[in-house]
């Protein structure tokens, strides 16, 4: 083990505001990445629930088209992405934080993950 643990964020907000939505410490840099892509899709399928889901009501739901940006496509496209993922991957092997970042007319989400180099106590190995 190289010592190295992973910290998976996802971060939401406004204009005015930022909210954590979750994060995860994860002992490898996949399992972080796994987290954040089921996150990513967790939130696109709250955000655009499918209107043939069991527990929404028939006519509950009306298709409306996306002003500028549809963030749950962006969402389900960036989870799903294998370059997009090899790519993150590539970064956090190098050290380096990967973020992924998607907004809609009138909030915006922010999934990263970063290494965290395990610190050892003083006197030992």
């Amino acid at each position: 083990m190289n010592g190295t643990r992973y910290l998976a964020e996802a971060c939401g907000g406004d204009a005015r505001t930022t909210v954590r939505l979750g994060s995860h410490l994860a002992p490898t840099r996949r399992l972080a990445l796994r987290w954040l892509r089921q996150r990513a899709r967790h939130f696109a399928d709250a955000l655009d629930p499918d209107p043939s889901t069991p527990w929404i009501p028939p006519l509950a739901l009306q298709r409306v088209p996306y002003a500028d940006h549809d963030a749950p496509a962006e969402l389900r496209a960036w989870a799903e992405g294998a370059r997009v993922h090899d790519a993150a991957l590539q970064r956090l092997a190098e050290g380096l934080p990967c973020v992924f970042v998607i907004h809609d007319d009138i909030c915006w989400y922010a999934f990263t993950a970063r290494p965290l180099p395990v610190l050892r106590a003083v006197g030992h190995p």
